[in-house]
């Protein structure tokens, strides 16, 4: 049955109906002028039997796959500057050179670390379940050179000193990310409905992975979160009492000039929010010295991400060294 136009009673815009080449389609124009509705039709059956001739692959564009990938459940952060970018360009002319031209546009003044898990990881994702869908071939992409990760961590009586030192609304929050491993998005964001206090447990539902993540509370934690004047909502406010605006991720803005004033306080130089979160897992790997669960609380994907906590704690592995020839490393006198 050749495409022709009809109108459906509950909606002001002419629907599709028919089929070409054996691809049955009933799907509106969202229009309700006839001659632009007529257009839509002539530009969709141009579409359908270049399809049938060179499979989906000549007609799928990057808003299709997106859009399937999301309806699949597929992770949505940071894919609105991705759509708005490369929108109703076709899958098959989106290949490395395409995607490092929207890195540098998208990517202009963030570091290589942000640029690879704000473009080119959720690329990744859209293009390799469009090739599950064979919408397109298996994309290989080439990802920027990653820096050495920078592993800045205080020591428990530098980290009493910056709570000692703390304004009165960031006290505790300092507290749970140095006793918790949270990256600090994943503190201002949280609810009181993810916190039970009396089995001194937290649950991260907004995680940077997507996956939800829990965490036994150090019993300083639960002083400190007891001493707070409310229990619903958000955990963490700011001097005005209101939560922190949800930014998809990106909260230290928020916390800046109170964490500066904080830092100078203490007299700690070159210390950020997310330093917190190394100190903890340098703590953790010292006192337990096991990487699959420092991995499992603070949501690395991988092993290999946590090692340079171990690495960081290479001092202490000299006592070690110096057993291997004896105390004072002299030889040892054996009876014949």
């Amino acid at each position: 049955m050749p495409l022709k136009l009809v109108r459906r009673h509950n909606s002001p815009n002419y629907y599709i109906r028919g089929s070409v080449k054996g691809m049955r389609i009933d799907e509106s124009t969202g229009v309700d002028r006839e001659k632009a509705a007529r257009e839509i039709l002539t530009l969709r059956e141009a579409e359908l039997i270049k399809e049938s001739i060179h499979g989906p692959a000549a007609v799928r564009t990057f808003a299709d796959a997106v859009s399937s990938y999301v309806m699949a459940n597929g992770e949505v952060t940071h894919l609105s500057p991705l759509v708005h970018h490369f929108g109703s360009t076709k899958l098959a002319r989106i290949g490395q050179e395409q995607i490092d031209a929207a890195a540098r546009k998208l990517g202009d003044g963030k570091s290589p670390a942000t640029i690879n898990r704000q473009i080119y990881t959720p690329m990744a994702a859209v293009l390799n379940h469009a090739a599950r869908m064979n919408w397109c071939a298996k994309p290989i992409i080439a990802r920027p050179e990653q820096p050495e990760g920078r592993v800045r961590w205080i020591s428990h009586d530098e980290a009493d000193a910056l709570i000692e030192a703390a304004a009165p609304h960031l006290r505790a929050l300092v507290v749970f990310l140095l006793s918790t491993g949270a990256r600090l998005a994943e503190a201002l964001y949280l609810d009181w409905r993810d916190v039970d206090l009396d089995a001194r447990r937290v649950v991260f539902v907004k995680t940077k992975n997507g996956e939800r993540r829990s965490v036994t509370l150090h019993e300083r934690v639960v002083r400190e979160l007891r001493a707070t004047s409310h229990r619903s909502g958000a955990v963490f406010r700011k001097p005005d009492g209101c939560g922190y605006a949800d930014r998809g991720g990106a909260g230290g803005g928020q916390v800046k000039t109170a964490w500066k004033t904080m830092c100078r306080r203490a007299e700690i130089t070159d210390f950020s929010p997310h330093d917190c979160r190394h100190t903890w897992a340098t703590w953790h790997y010292r006192a337990n010295r096991d990487l699959t669960a420092l991995q499992t609380l603070g949501g690395w994907k991988s092993v290999d991400m946590v090692m340079r906590y171990a690495h960081a704690n290479r001092d202490e592995h000299a006592a070690g060294i110096d057993r291997l020839w004896g105390k004072g490393g002299e030889p040892s006198t054996m009876a014949a």
